[in-house]
């Protein structure tokens, strides 16, 4: 049997493995032709050679339409290889040695070595163990379920059995007792104050009205999940193509009109029937992703939590840091620290906030050694459940995407609260008080600041949404397990009902944000509470 040409073989980064010079040729593309496989010292089989037949008949096989040309391709190439010996480098490395740690046991002193055969897969990684696992109990609970039952429970039944092994759960009727509180309290501030209600009475239909807009929106460009997932089986070869277009097209509903698709993502037809499988986005159900068929809330888990808390602690940040900056400057204008302080500002504005990431990701690696993306450590990202030692764990990484998220918004407020609190010093109300001998901390306090904050706490229904949507690429880049890189995912792959389901939540999270603004309002201001009417 020919063998190959040694010359043919070059060394990889100085290791005893060599890499075939025309394998390297085929991975650049050389069979297509393009720039990058005219490396210099770098060139294919000559036209005829079997091991060019070979890749041909490979490129071949990946495209043929049917499992039996698949086939007959790869009995060719099998034909070459009995013919012909594609091998070279059979000389045996010399012995290496590997340090194992204290505390790590049931490891052999001796163990082959080699990429074929996926090294140490000879060992039994599977009974290798530490003294002190430091792995949290969840994660235990969740791979010794896993090594148990493989295959025996559904995905819903094994996540609950994770859960019931790792730790004692919530009762199921606690949360239904905490929207019932939540809901009473709602009411009785709606009878008290009617202001409030007024507000409650117009969301409800003013989500309904966004949910058609969004349903809308999401499916007005051209195109849709089917036709992409089509050519994709189509390239695939899959034989069972048509049985599983034919699926996706029954599950989501794809052959009837747009309005019974939206009935039934609202989940209009479970009051009538009660049936589980009627429940849409009123039920809570957020519906189920084309590109994984699984439920989105399930691939949501905690990430609608964590962006909910980012979103929090940014908007709480912004707070803390611009009212006592955008005093200070109302109160002490064009001076040299209102002028250094509204340069920050100005800088906080015009810098992306991914832009300031990257940065600071830069910085911290370079000069700290410290990596400062993503929310938890190793020890608790893969950690299923949650436990005071996660929480502790989050607030100690949360910061680095708090700061990065807050610091423009947080200079947009600084020039709010100077604007409005310059324009209340100014009036006549003020200038009496000081003339009666109103101490100057109590009246700036007690009366302009309290005004000045109305179309500051007012910004607070916009602010939700934006740090969601306009924290994507900051998501990106930190790494950061929330729903902002999930909804850019579903819709470049016009995954309908997630992204849906995705606006939406950011819309819910518009709207809390009104209503926490409204109530802060009620708090602050008493021509609200006294529904406009003036007591003095």
């Amino acid at each position: 049997m020919p063998m190959l040409d040694p010359r043919y073989y070059v060394p990889t980064g100085g290791s005893s493995f060599f890499a075939p010079m025309w394998g390297r040729w085929y991975g650049q593309g050389g069979l297509r032709g393009p720039p990058t496989a005219n490396i210099p010292g770098l060139e294919g089989p000559p036209p005829g050679h079997p091991a060019r037949r070979a890749m041909e008949l490979y490129d071949l096989a990946q495209v043929a339409p049917s499992t039996e040309e698949r086939r007959a391709r790869f009995r060719e190439i099998l034909d070459l290889a009995a013919e012909n010996t594609w091998s070279i480098s059979i000389a045996t490395p010399p012995p290496g040695l590997a340090v194992v740690k204290d505390g790590f046991h049931n490891v052999p002193v001796r163990g082959l070595v080699g990429y074929y055969s996926m090294t140490p897969g000879n060992m039994g990684m599977e009974t290798f163990y530490w003294d002190h696992s430091n792995d949290p109990s969840g994660v235990a609970a969740q791979v010794r379920e896993s090594l148990l039952h493989p295959s025996l429970l559904p995905r819903s039944a094994e996540s609950r059995a994770q859960s019931a092994a790792s730790g004692p759960a919530l009762p199921p009727w606690l949360g239904w007792v905490l929207t019932l509180a939540a809901f009473a309290a709602l009411l009785a501030l709606a009878v008290r104050y009617p202001f409030v209600g007024r507000r409650l009475l117009t969301l409800v239909p003013t989500l309904l009205f966004i949910s058609v807009i969004v349903f809308t929106i999401v499916q007005l460009p051209p195109g849709d999940f089917i036709t992409s997932k089509t050519v994709e089986i189509e390239l695939s070869g899959e034989p069972n193509a048509e049985a599983q277009l034919a699926n996706l097209r029954e599950t989501f509903r794809f052959d009837e009109p747009a309005w019974k698709q939206y009935a039934h993502w609202m989940g209009f037809a479970w009051f009538g029937s009660f049936d589980p499988a009627d429940a849409g986005l009123l039920q809570g159900n957020l519906g189920r992703s084309m590109e994984s068929n699984l439920p989105v809330n399930e691939i949501l888990g905690d990430r609608i939590v964590l962006t909910f808390v980012i979103s929090l602690l940014t908007i709480l940040f912004t707070w803390v840091i611009a009212i006592p900056i955008g005093i200070y400057s109302a109160v002490r204008p064009y001076t040299l620290g209102d002028y250094a302080l509204t340069l920050l500002g100005f800088v906080g504005m015009s810098v992306p906030p991914f832009l300031f990431a990257l940065v600071l990701m830069y910085l911290s690696g370079e000069y700290f050694g410290i990596s400062v993306s993503g929310l938890f450590s190793l020890r608790y990202a893969a950690d299923p459940t949650w436990s005071w030692g996660k929480v502790v764990d989050l607030l100690q990484h949360v910061w680095v995407a708090v700061i990065v998220l807050g610091v423009g918004s947080t200079a947009v407020m600084v020039r709010v609260m100077r604007a409005n609190l310059l324009d209340e010093l100014k009036k006549p109300y003020v200038v009496a008080a000081r003339a009666k001998g109103v101490r100057p901390l109590k009246l700036l306090l007690k009366y302009p600041v309290r005004i000045a904050l109305n179309p500051f706490v007012s910004g607070l229904a916009v602010l939700f949404p934006q740090l969601i949507s306009g924290g994507a690429i900051v998501a990106l880049v930190l790494s950061l397990p929330t729903i902002g890189p999930m909804l850019m995912l579903s819709l470049l792959n016009e995954d309908t009902y997630f992204a849906a389901s995705m606006l939406m939540v950011l819309s819910v999270l518009g709207a809390i944000g009104t209503l926490l603004s409204d109530l802060l309002l009620l708090w602050l201001d008493p021509r609200i509470r006294f529904g406009g009417k003036y007591e003095g």
